[in-house]
C-alpha cells in the first residue's frame, strides 16, 4: 500500500490510478490508524488530509471517465461495513499536501513504477 506523490496523480496510469482508489476507501474505512511500514506517516495527520487526498484522486478518475461512488465525496463516510461516522475526527480542513511527499519521495514513487515496467514522462 503507498500513497502516490501527489504531482504524480494525473499521470497515474489506469491500474494505479484505480488502486489508489481502493487503497484510500481501504485506510478511510477499518483501515484508519491500522499499522503499515509505508503509510504509517499518515496517521500523523488529521483524517480530513487523507480525505482531501482522496478527493484528488477521485477528482482525476471522474476526467478520465470513471465514477467513483459518490458516498466518498462525504466526508464522513466510512464505507460499507462502517457507514457514516462523525466521533472520531475534527472539523479542521486540511488540504495539504504531506510533508513526507518531498522530492525524495517523488523520486521514490518514480523508481517504484519504473520497477513495475511504467516510465512517465517528466513531472
Amino acid at each position: 500500500m503507498r500513497l502516490w506523490h501527489e504531482k504524480l496523480i494525473p499521470k497515474l496510469p489506469r491500474m494505479q490510478l484505480l488502486g489508489q482508489n481502493r487503497e484510500n476507501a481501504a485506510l478511510r474505512g477499518l483501515g484508519w490508524g491500522k499499522k503499515h511500514s509505508i503509510v504509517n506517516y499518515v496517521f500523523k495527520y488529521s483524517y480530513s488530509k487523507l480525505y482531501h487526498y482522496h478527493v484528488k484522486i477521485m477528482n482525476e478518475m471522474k476526467k478520465r471517465g470513471y465514477k467513483p461512488s459518490s458516498e466518498w465525496y462525504d466526508i464522513t463516510y466510512r464505507g460499507k461495513r462502517l457507514g457514516y461516522d462523525t466521533s472520531f475526527f475534527t472539523d479542521d480542513i486540511d488540504n495539504s499536501s504531506y510533508i513526507e511527499h518531498n522530492d525524495e519521495y517523488l523520486k521514490e514513487c518514480l523508481n517504484n513504477l519504473k520497477e513495475k515496467g511504467i516510465i512517465l514522462e517528466e513531472v
